[in-house]
């Protein structure tokens, strides 16, 4: 199975990273790409990705963090990107997009470093790893206006709404799912959601540290080793078979058609 999004730079993750990519191979998630949220940890990203087969990285600056965007970080972006391309250690520009939720960073701030990210993008001609959070409107109206020019682009953590669920599908978009979906207090309405999903547009992604399923047995945690409200990549067939189940299908084969989507998503073959 691919982990799509993996906080792996995340000091959550700092005492025992090599140890969390173990258990995510013992649990047959062999491949991980890990998120890059601003140029720092992009860089670091790319970096852990390049001395571990198993992982690919995204690259980019998250909204929170778009008031640190200038045209110099741009430049250093595009260098960072065009360089692990090559090498095979970079996956897709983001993860970019818009957060009104917090607002961590001006609407207006978020918008132009967002634009700029996906202009990156369709120049380098890689795929986009987005994020949305109650800013549907403004966010569709830029995605709109770059997606023809975009190779694609994932929708990652969708928590939306069936109407924002039409929109992006659209446009193409793969929809990513997390454990969100196994939490009956804020997830139970993305149920219904998940079989309208085609089969080739669904993703499956931990967000780890974030987001450990609530579903998930306490046991389980323990046995794995893991920390208690940390979640890892290891715990991506729960969030799958979780599922599987909701779309009448088995988890052998929603991993199977969800790791054929990120090849083809990411335009590599990124399992081995």
């Amino acid at each position: 199975m691919v982990d799509i999004a993996v906080n792996l730079t995340s000091p959550a993750f700092d005492a025992d990273r090599e140890a969390v990519l173990a258990r995510a191979e013992a649990a047959g998630v062999t491949s991980l790409i890990i998120t890059g949220s601003d140029i720092t940890n992009s860089a670091a990203a790319l970096d852990f990705a390049a001395h571990h087969s198993p992982c690919t990285a995204t690259a980019g600056v998250h909204p929170h963090n778009a008031s640190s965007w200038n045209a110099a970080m741009r430049t250093e972006l595009h260098d960072m990107a065009a360089q692990a391309a090559p090498i095979g250690t970079i996956a897709a520009i983001g993860e970019c997009g818009l957060d009104y939720n917090r607002n961590f960073s001006p609407p207006a701030t978020q918008r132009l470093c967002f634009e700029e990210q996906l202009a990156l993008a369709a120049q380098l001609g890689m795929p986009v790893f987005l994020h949305e959070r109650d800013a549907f409107d403004d966010f569709y109206a830029i995605l709109k206006h770059y997606c023809q020019n975009l190779p694609g682009a994932v929708v990652h953590c969708f928590t939306g709404t069936s109407a924002a669920l039409e929109a992006y599908l659209a446009l193409d978009c793969y929809i990513g799912i997390t454990g969100w979906i196994c939490d009956e207090r804020r997830g139970s309405h993305l149920i219904p959601l998940l079989p309208h999903i085609p089969a080739n547009r669904l993703l499956l992604e931990t967000d780890s540290p974030y987001l450990l399923p609530r579903n998930l047995p306490r046991s389980m945690i323990r046995s794995l080793g893991g920390k208690n409200n940390r979640n890892e990549p290891c715990f991506l067939p729960h969030i799958a078979a979780f599922a599987a189940e909701v779309l009448g299908k088995t988890p052998e084969q929603l991993a199977a058609e969800t790791t054929a989507n990120a090849e083809r998503l990411f335009q590599t073959i990124i399992c081995q």
